[in-house]
């Protein structure tokens, strides 16, 4: 299944908020109505939802994802909290968290486009996985600055994370840890994703 190009109001309505998809909103009242439409759910309904929940807001194909739960169910640990580490410590995620980008698919072009360098060298995949001390940096061209200064004056002044540290002005962020639970930038129950999963297999 390839990855979502479709209307993303759509999805929002459906799942909820989805702040790496898009940064716009829909109308106030209008997932109200689509709620009240569609009843009961059932449990397997319940968990394809978080699952489809994490899967457009991360931007990611069903084989990716699957691929991540896989990973994640080798590791020490909570398989979901390790899913959810997996996913925040991606390149793309990372450079909208810190504001680089206003949405999850603009930080993918971004790393696509190679306007982005790691350590000091052009990383062009967006999966890449980021790792602590980490330092991310726009190329020293005037085309990669001015998209990601856009992109820093029009996002909303979240609290940063904890494991992330933005020097606006050098248009660098570093990655000082693996990020906390708590700083998870989307409402989930990662526990009914890895359930999907465990019992499509």
């Amino acid at each position: 299944m390839s990855r979502y190009r479709g209307p993303r109001f759509k999805k929002i309505r459906r799942l909820g908020a989805l702040p790496g998809l898009t940064n716009k909103r829909p109308k106030a009242g209008s997932d109200l109505r689509n709620q009240s439409r569609s009843g009961k759910k059932s449990q397997y309904r319940i968990r394809l939802e978080e699952k489809q929940k994490l899967r457009f807001h991360y931007g990611l194909t069903e084989r990716q994802l699957l691929k991540y739960v896989r990973i994640a169910g080798k590791a020490r640990g909570s398989t979901g909290q390790v899913l959810l580490q997996l996913l925040e410590m991606r390149l793309d995620n990372i450079l909208f968290r810190l504001g680089m980008a206003s949405t999850i698919p603009a930080a993918r072009q971004l790393v696509n486009h190679r306007h982005i360098l790691l350590n000091g060298r052009i990383v062009d995949i967006p999966s890449y996985r980021c790792k602590p001390r980490d330092i991310i940096t726009a190329k020293d061209e005037q085309k990669s600055r001015t998209l990601i200064q856009n992109s820093l004056n029009f996002s909303p002044q979240a609290e940063m994370p904890n494991h992330l540290t933005l020097y606006p002005f050098q248009y660098k962020g570093v990655v000082n840890q693996i990020i906390e639970s708590k700083w998870i930038g989307l409402k989930i129950n990662e526990l009914l994703v890895v359930e999907y999963y465990s019992r499509q297999t």
